[in-house]
């Protein structure tokens, strides 16, 4: 719109508040795409990562399972297998005060670990969005409250309120509003989206955990269902 009444009107007649909340509103709507490309980026890769969890079940040891999860080490799954091995062997190394613990108890608390470290990283740049989403629509209610103000100071100093002179600085303030809902509404709905897909990321990992866990202790991957079987891998 690069009318009277349109953006860059508003930009140039605007004066240093205006043009601080316009580019503010700015920033944020790219912290906004920035923060969603790179997490849909990062749930459709760890997405992939967990189709390879079957595999690891079906590989002949522990070591070919590590190597059937890949090699990315920002791959939860594979951190959190490699949390679990090296847990299971530190607790049977030497004695130490986490001997006071039994071997299923402590391999739990190594996992929980694992998973809450994982839950950080896809936790990450969510707290950008909710900010943006709660905030942009008062940033850009502030702008619009400035621009009637000034309107009504032009108007009062002219000495009348026609409506043309009314309607030109009135649409231009109220544009503001709209620019604050424009960079509010697709933060909550990527907000909404990435919650969504964090919450199935870690469903997966909390089952991998749990059949990590009974693997570890037991040298057997315990099923759910009905009826529960075991499935016998060798260790590494």
């Amino acid at each position: 719109m690069n009318s009277e009444f349109g953006l860059y009107n508003l930009w140039s007649q605007g004066d240093i508040v205006t043009r601080v909340v316009a580019i503010l509103l700015l920033g944020m709507s790219l912290s906004t795409w920035i923060v969603l490309i790179v997490k849909a980026l990062d749930l459709r890769k760890f997405a992939v990562q967990s189709r390879s969890t079957e595999s690891f079940w079906h590989a002949a040891d522990f070591a070919d399972g590590l190597g059937k999860l890949g090699s990315d080490a920002g791959n939860p799954f594979r951190s959190l297998a490699m949390e679990g091995r090296e847990a299971t062997a530190h607790h049977h190394a030497q004695p130490q005060l986490h001997d006071a613990l039994g071997a299923s108890e402590w391999l739990t608390r190594s996992l929980r670990n694992s998973i809450d470290e994982s839950t950080a990283r896809l936790q990450s740049g969510l707290a950008v969005l909710a900010s943006v989403g709660s905030t942009a629509p008062f940033i850009g209610l502030f702008g619009t409250v400035w621009g009637i103000y000034h309107a009504l100071i032009s108007i009062s100093a002219a000495g009348q309120a026609t409506i043309d002179k009314v309607a030109g600085p009135i649409g231009e303030a109220l544009i503001m509003t709209a620019l604050g809902l424009a960079v509010a509404i697709p933060a909550v709905l990527a907000y909404n989206a990435l919650v969504r897909g964090n919450k199935a990321i870690l469903n997966k990992l909390n089952r991998f955990a749990h059949d990590l866990h009974a693997y570890l202790l037991t040298g057997a991957r315990v099923a759910s269902g009905e009826d529960p079987k075991v499935v016998p891998m060798k260790r590494s």
